[in-house]
């Protein structure tokens, strides 16, 4: 064998090994993104499936999953629901100082959780622990969330809320975030995908 002809044959090895590779990762690319719900890294909670990544810029996160011990419990809730929000009927009355929301199904599956879900989003507003800080609307609801307050009851079909505050800045937080839920329920995954603005931004501007 000459030296041009080992030369060429080294540099197809190379040029197969690369094309391999490009291939294998080609082909893994897919599996990175669920078969149901939102795309990796662009799904509702975070912005992947929950946040920056799956609870990234999904419906649910800020990026990473796993980031406390209940977050994969409460962005497979959340999907859920989202996958089955045809089924949740919900009503809002605006107060004074905020909301009083219901929400129920009259599939049994769904409305437990739902019965779920609100506690335990009520928990990450008291403790700070948030999800969809991608969303601004969220974020600000997070950020002041111990300045809310919330009564929750559980009816036969799903849940009461009252959702109120003192401050009158943060009451426009509630009725907005309020309002984004029902547009959650209205179009699931469609909307939860979607950014949405903090009351008087526009104008700040």
């Amino acid at each position: 064998m000459n030296r041009h002809r080992v030369y060429r044959t080294i540099a197809m090895t190379f040029l197969a090994a690369g094309l391999g590779l490009s291939l294998g990762w080609a082909a893994e690319k897919p599996m990175a993104e669920p078969q149901k719900g939102p795309p990796a890294g662009k799904g509702p909670m975070g912005k992947g499936p929950m946040g920056k990544g799956p609870m990234g810029k999904g419906p649910m996160g800020k990026s990473g999953q796993g980031k406390d011990a209940t977050f994969a419990t409460d962005r497979d809730t959340f999907h859920f629901l989202l996958e089955n929000h045809k089924a949740i009927k919900r009503n809002v009355k605006k107060l004074d100082n905020g909301v009083e929301t219901v929400t129920e199904s009259d599939k049994p599956e769904v409305a437990k959780k739902i019965q779920e879900h609100v506690p335990a989003m009520y928990e990450r507003l008291k403790s700070g622990n948030g999800v969809r800080y991608w969303d601004p609307l969220f974020a600000e609801a997070f950020k002041h969330g111990k300045k809310m307050k919330l009564e929750i009851t559980n009816t036969a079909k799903g849940v009461k809320v009252i959702e109120t505050s003192d401050n009158a800045d943060v009451v426009k937080i509630i009725q907005a975030h309020a309002e984004v839920v029902s547009q959650f329920v209205k179009n699931g995954f469609d909307e939860a995908h979607k950014e949405h603005p903090i009351p008087g931004a526009e104008k700040k501007k």
